[in-house]
């Protein structure tokens, strides 16, 4: 199987986990592995590797690269579900608390490739972008195409502005609106070209293509990243040994701010220490390698009292 994807911020945010061998690893935003193969390194065969991910593929690429490791004695546990689940999940298996939470919340160039799901606009396919398979759907699992040919102007507006801060929103939601009149908006082709109507055409010309901002409040409100990235950090701290760090990657404002307000918390509570007064960023010589690095963020903190 042929993997595209590049870990991004990969030995900073593995160093600075501070990982011993026989460790328990959990890696909320498996996808096809990058951080956890070197994480299984770090704790050797008498460690645990637990990975999260909603994506059947991402489950089905992180088994067969991580297939050494386990023929050498790496415990390893994968888990079809979202990461804002981790203590039932992990009461599930018996686990108590873990040494380690990773969470890298760009989504894999795997799934902007080869998903078939909508998350990219260089790909004319169905406007999904969700994170389940496509097969697996069910009439009560949100889309995007739902989103933008049933949900009204001012909720789409405020979703575009509010999760993509995209300052064109409310003339996109309005195009939108009026074009699903005439026929129902169902590619991601069809929806770029109605956000290029909506938009100047120097916006067209930017370093960033110009549905870069609506696709991704569509996706952050059709997976509910938001809530996820709430709950789910605040349940990993809490399955965190004394010693035990958590890792968060994020890539955009939103998420970020949310992160460094929680890790303040804890610290201000006195319940955790942050490993860093600011986040690192990638290198110049990542960002030229890998331009989806260019917004990526890391956040960690490490617990010290229960």
């Amino acid at each position: 199987m042929e993997y595209i994807h590049t870990t991004v911020l990969l030995h900073e945010s593995i160093e600075g986990l501070n990982l011993r061998p026989g460790a328990i690893y959990v890696d909320g935003t498996l996808g096809s592995a990058g951080h956890a193969l070197l994480a299984a390194q770090k704790i050797g065969t008498k460690g645990h590797v637990i990975g999260f991910d909603r994506d059947a593929g991402a489950l089905a690429r992180s088994t067969e690269r991580l297939a050494n490791a386990v023929a050498k004695g790496l415990t390893v546990t994968l888990i079809q579900d979202s990461y804002r689940n981790i203590a039932t999940k992990l009461d599930e298996k018996g686990i108590g608390h873990i040494d380690a939470f990773m969470l890298d919340l760009g989504l894999s160039s795997d799934q902007f490739e080869t998903s078939g799901r909508g998350f990219s606009f260089k790909r004319d396919e169905p406007l999904l972008m969700t994170f389940k398979d496509a097969a697996t759907l069910t009439p009560e699992d949100l889309t995007a195409k739902e989103i933008v040919n049933t949900w009204d102007e001012s909720n789409i507006a405020d979703i575009i502005y509010g999760y993509g801060e995209e300052r064109y929103a409310r003339r996109i939601a309005r195009v939108l609106c009026e074009a699903r009149k005439e026929k129902e908006i169902a590619t991601t082709f069809e929806l770029v070209e109605l956000i290029k109507k909506a938009t100047p055409r120097s916006y067209h010309v930017g370093r960033i293509h110009p549905a870069t901002r609506t696709f991704q409040a569509l996706r952050i409100t059709v997976n509910d990243e938001i809530g996820a990235l709430k709950q789910g950090i605040a349940a990993g701290f809490d399955r965190l040994s004394v010693g035990g760090r958590m890792a968060v990657i994020s890539f955009h404002s939103l998420e970020d701010r949310i992160v460094k307000n929680f890790f303040r918390e804890k610290s201000d509570e006195g319940k955790g220490t942050l490993m860093m007064k600011k986040p690192l960023v990638p290198s110049d010589a990542e960002i030229m390698h890998n331009p989806r690095a260019r917004s990526a963020k890391l956040r960690i903190i490490e617990k010290i009292v229960m």
